[in-house]
């Protein structure tokens, strides 16, 4: 998602909209087109060049807020036929893994994309991401969501390719992991790298953060961490000010490690 260009909507748009409940829908104005949003419909057409935080209504009379999403209310409403990486781990990832302008970036297993457009974000024009999926249907997905909901991203690098088969790239400032095993690419990883380079891995239990610890420590990585967020939104409403009853708990662990310069001791 680049800086929109002026606070008024325009054609191709990703606009979330929300009901008087709080529920969120994301939506692209296609010009020419209806949208259908809780059983009512809207013409595009019409909500062009309107306000960004304006009020609309769909044929059942039913008000929404219209506005652009932020990158973390889209995550949770991409397109998707793989688990998303939640916005409270994305934001750990970015800052952990130390993800700065100009960075070149590796990305192993992309999901939607969610991470991909963060880590774009991240680098800015003078860095460069280069995912490796090894499905199709993942890469497919991948590839439709950053070109529909973030745009050109002339330096981004999408592979059809299993990682385990060796990477290409070299002197690699950052590089992160997303797969069910990922000390299994501790020695690519470790290729790839160059020294001091940040190792980002995304887990989902403890058995898996125990066998990425150990296997880091053993392989020319020193500085591992585990850390596990948790995030909890407030209900304020008149004099009610209470915690959610629903918070978005457990989802995962992300590991930093160092990459160490051949020879030196782990820690």
């Amino acid at each position: 998602m680049n800086p929109p260009p002026t606070g008024r909507l325009q054609a191709g748009d990703v606009v979330l909209f929300i009901d008087r409940k709080e529920r969120e829908y994301l939506r692209v104005l296609r010009p020419g087109t209806r949208i259908h949003v809780r059983g009512g419909t809207m013409q595009v057409d019409h909500l062009i060049d309107r306000e960004e935080g304006s009020t609309v209504y769909n044929s059942m009379r039913e008000p929404f807020l219209m506005i652009r999403p932020t990158f973390a209310s889209l995550i949770p409403n991409l397109p998707r036929r793989a688990q998303v990486i939640y916005p409270k781990d994305i934001g750990p990832i970015l800052l952990w893994g130390d993800i700065y302008p100009g960075a070149r970036v590796v990305e192993i297993g992309t999901g939607p994309g969610a991470l991909t457009m963060a880590l774009l974000r991240a680098v800015g024009p003078d860095g460069s991401v280069t995912s490796y999926e090894v499905r199709q249907d993942f890469f497919d997905m991948a590839q439709s969501n950053v070109r529909q909901f973030y745009g050109e991203a002339p330096n981004w690098t999408l592979k059809l390719a299993n990682a385990a088969d060796g990477l290409e790239e070299r002197d690699v400032d950052r590089m992160t992991i997303d797969i069910a095993e990922p000390w299994t690419l501790l020695p690519v990883a470790g290729s790839a790298l160059r020294p001091g380079a940040v190792l980002v891995a995304y887990v989902p239990t403890v058995l898996q953060v125990k066998q990425f610890i150990d296997q880091a420590r053993g392989s020319g990585f020193g500085a591992v961490q585990a850390i596990e967020t948790f995030l909890r939104f407030w209900h304020v409403k008149g004099l009610s000010i209470r915690p959610e009853h629903r918070m978005i708990g457990h989802t995962g662990f992300v590991m930093t490690a160092r990459r160490l310069p051949e020879g030196a001791a782990t820690a």
